[in-house]
Formats: structure tokens, C-alpha cells, sequence
């Protein structure tokens, strides 16, 4: 597998990190991790990760975070970018492990092979796996 990479964005402070590659009947899925405090952020991060232009031509970028304001209200957002499902299953995953202030995003190229509900298991699995590599990027939610 390809070592991970990680982008440090022109003007900003976000560090993003790539996890390795999955390929699975031809789709291939790469996870991507970035500590936010912010809404604006999360896009900052999309827009840095979309201006690769492989990612940007992906089949499906789907992200979820969940971010505690200086208030303490917590946002909890999703989108499945046309892989309907996906994002609750990633947003579920996330309240599971009850992790927060950061955004996580899974690109799918699609290999032209239906992957049926594995590839739930899969987006799922990658989003996990990333957050276990990085726990500096992550925060424990209190109890």
C-alpha cells in the first residue's frame, strides 16, 4: 500500500491527513482525517482535498463530522454525496465512538462493479481506521 500522505493546505493551519488506499471488485476507497473547530472549516478542508484533481473526478466524496462549538453545542452533519446511506452509516460510527471536532471523509472511485451493502462495511471500516491511526486529530467527547 502507498505510504499515507499528508497535505498541509496553502494559507491555512488544518493538517489533513490520507490513509492508505482498499481497493475491493475494482472500487477503490481512500480515507482522509482532519482536526476542525469549525463549520467553515470542514469546507476549507473539502475545498484542500478537491483541489486534487483525482479526488475532485472521485465518484463520491462522503464526509461527516461532529464539532462541540465554544459553547458547547455540539453540530453534527453528513453527506453522502450520492451514495445514499453512507454518511448515516459514517455518522453513526462517529456517535458510536463517540469522537469529536474533526471531519472525516471517505473518496470512492467506482469500479463499475456493484458492491452492494459492502460497501457500507467498507467506508465505514475506513473511516475507523483512520481515526484509530490519528488519535492527535481527534478529541474524546466528555462524559
Amino acid at each position: 500500500a502507498p505510504a499515507p500522505t499528508n497535505r498541509t493546505p496553502k494559507n491555512t493551519n488544518l493538517n489533513i491527513v490520507t490513509g492508505s488506499s482498499y481497493t475491493e471488485r475494482k472500487s477503490k476507497f481512500v480515507a482522509h482525517l482532519a482536526r476542525v473547530k469549525t463549520v467553515e472549516e470542514v469546507e476549507e478542508v473539502l475545498r484542500e482535498l478537491k483541489t486534487d484533481k483525482k479526488i475532485a473526478s472521485a465518484t463520491h466524496n462522503i464526509y461527516a463530522y461532529r464539532i462541540i462549538l465554544p459553547n458547547g453545542k455540539l453540530i453534527v452533519e453528513r453527506d453522502d454525496d450520492g451514495e445514499t446511506g453512507a454518511g448515516d452509516k459514517m455518522l453513526f460510527l462517529l456517535n458510536r465512538m463517540k469522537v469529536v471536532n474533526f471531519v472525516v471523509v471517505v473518496t470512492r472511485w467506482y469500479g463499475g462493479i456493484h458492491l452492494g451493502a459492502d460497501r457500507f462495511k467498507i467506508i465505514t471500516n475506513m473511516a475507523k481506521q483512520i481515526i484509530d491511526e490519528h488519535p492527535e486529530l481527534v478529541d474524546k467527547e466528555e462524559e
